[in-house]
């Protein structure tokens, strides 16, 4: 691997590379350094890094979700005032009053889920809300609620960006994060765009003008017309002519492609590469993969397969570290023009 820790800040699109961002270039390392990684961490509660599937809670109907957002002090702006103060001899007063001043923001959303198709639908693992992505949704939205000009994903650039998300599931990041770009394209099978679009609605102001239903201590820019859910299955782009992929993707390109835990069967691998290959836009598509980590051969099998699309798609693959605390990673791809060439 090799680190971007002592160059200039990586930008690829709208993601902007942290300083602990190495580039992947051998899949048996990558996977090793992860696990090992895994296997020596320690959750809250003192158990270890594994913690089984990953889903919050598959039998209730209903989940009503809390995101952190971080604090905001008196004059509005996030952070703690209480870092501010300067020396002096009201110092200590200050910072007593800063700390009291200081309010933490959340974000609270409902999202439905469909138990019964959890367990009655072969293969069906999108009806439910798992870990990964409320854990992903509370690290963007703390960033993008501080304004945080040099976070993973850049404010100024994703209000401007077409965003498209594989494996969707039950919505929940179309519903926090479509109000930060220009348009969001949300897809998952046939089968989960109803329920996708009852939680599009349920958290998002209705065409009638009545008051939104999420209720928050933090408002971001309006947005519901900016959402489109939309079947889209891996299988079918893969095993479909050139001439009718096109037919079965949205128009539009993507600036950023957000695949969120969705590697956890070998089988689907194949077809999951397939299609983040044809809709990454060489020089334009920033692909931003979030994986929890099972199964370590399934990992590296993706991985491995990511890799070696590169001799034919000039792609290149970074490792984010220290973003997102819990069993994962992050890798984000990019693909490049041929006039760019690889760096």
């Amino acid at each position: 691997m090799s680190s971007s820790q002592d160059a200039q800040p990586i930008v690829r699109g709208v993601v902007q590379f942290p300083a602990n961002t190495t580039r992947v270039v051998d899949a048996d390392e990558e996977v090793f350094l992860l696990y090992t990684g895994l296997a020596a961490r320690k959750a809250p509660d003192g158990s270890g890094g594994f913690r089984g599937l990953g889903h919050i809670d598959s039998h209730e109907d209903v989940l009503n979700i809390t995101l952190n957002l971080g604090a905001v002090n008196a004059s509005g702006k996030p952070g703690d005032a209480a870092t501010q103060d300067q020396p002096g001899k009201d110092a200590h007063k200050k910072k007593a009053r800063s700390k009291r001043s200081d309010v933490e923001q959340t974000l609270e959303v409902e999202i439905l889920q469909d138990k019964t198709a959890l367990r009655s639908r072969k293969g069906d693992t999108g009806s439910v809300v798992w870990h990964a992505s409320v854990d992903f949704a509370q690290a963007v939205l703390r960033q993008l609620h501080a304004k945080n000009t040099t976070g993973l994903l850049n404010p100024e650039h994703l209000a401007t960006s077409h965003v498209i998300e594989l494996g969707a599931g039950t919505g929940l990041l179309a519903v926090v994060l479509a109000p930060f770009t220009r348009h969001y394209t949300v897809t998952d099978i046939d089968d989960l765009v109803p329920l996708i679009r009852k939680n599009i609605a349920r958290n998002h102001a209705n065409p009638l003008g009545a008051p939104p239903k999420r209720r928050s201590s933090f408002s971001p820019p309006p947005s519901s017309s900016n959402i489109t859910a939309a079947p889209l299955d891996w299988i079918e782009i893969r095993n479909a002519s050139a001439s009718l992929r096109g037919k079965l993707v949205p128009a539009e390109p993507a600036d950023l492609l957000l695949v969120v835990d969705c590697i956890y069967h070998p089988s689907l691998i194949p077809p999951l590469l397939s299609t983040i290959d044809y809709l990454a836009v060489p020089g334009r598509t920033a692909v931003l993969v979030v994986v929890e980590l099972r199964a370590e051969d399934v990992v590296r099998e993706f991985l491995q397969g990511w890799l070696d699309l590169s001799p034919a798609g000039g792609w290149e693959i970074w490792s984010i570290g220290g973003f997102l605390e819990g069993p994962y990673a992050i890798w984000i791809g990019w693909k490049h023009t041929k006039a760019e060439g690889m760096s």
